[in-house]
């Protein structure tokens, strides 16, 4: 049986709408940010689905400017790990230093055993101590890292780190920050985050 082209013609609208509407509902999981720092921009999408709690401690930051003159302040990389069996390769970020003692209370780790999200290459994930302790320090991982995913045991308490996020673009950048000057870990000096802000993927 043959198919009228008006009904062709519909049955390709209804296509395009579902496609329209299932995009449409991938990318309000996520929200991107923009973070333009000394040695370029990387731009990063937050994945409010999957990991909620902390995809929303780290917005709160962004939109309080409290990354504003911030810095991307650690670099790790396979040379400067002597104490640690574990190596992993990561840059490591904070909030604008006069902002440090006004930021929200520790936040639930979102282990990745729950969330789904793993520590691969671009991973934006949250810095801890102990369990439940993150605040507003993050970290970008450079190559993929599951020493960081629950089970790994970078960490000896074996609860891996909370993953929100991925870098979209930029990467040269991770990359530029990571190879910085540097004492140990502690970039010298620090590269200056000098904007942050939520931007809209529809522009």
């Amino acid at each position: 049986m043959r198919l009228s082209s008006s009904v062709v013609v519909m049955l390709s609208s209804v296509s395009l709408l579902v496609l329209s509407c299932s995009t449409q509902r991938q990318e309000q999981r996520n929200v991107f940010v923009h973070i333009e720092t000394e040695l370029g921009g990387i731009e990063v999408a937050i994945d409010l689905k999957r990991a909620p709690v902390t995809a929303k401690n780290f917005l709160e930051y962004v939109h309080s400017g409290h990354f504003e003159g911030g810095q991307f302040h650690r670099t790790v990389t396979l040379d400067n790990q002597p104490d640690n069996d574990i190596l992993i390769e990561v840059i490591q970020a904070s909030v604008n230093r006069d902002f440090r003692e006004h930021g929200s209370e520790p936040i639930p780790l979102e282990r990745t055993s729950v969330t789904g999200l793993k520590h691969l290459d671009g991973t934006v994930s949250m810095a801890r101590g102990g369990p439940d302790t993150a605040t507003s320090s993050f970290f970008i991982c450079i190559g993929d890292q599951p020493s960081l995913d629950f089970g790994g045991m970078r960490n000896p308490d074996g609860q891996g780190f909370a993953a929100f996020g991925r870098v979209t673009n930029g990467m040269d950048a991770v990359r530029q920050i990571q190879q910085a000057p540097a004492e140990g870990q502690s970039l010298t000096p620090s590269v200056r985050i000098l904007s942050m802000r939520v931007v809209d993927k529809r522009d």
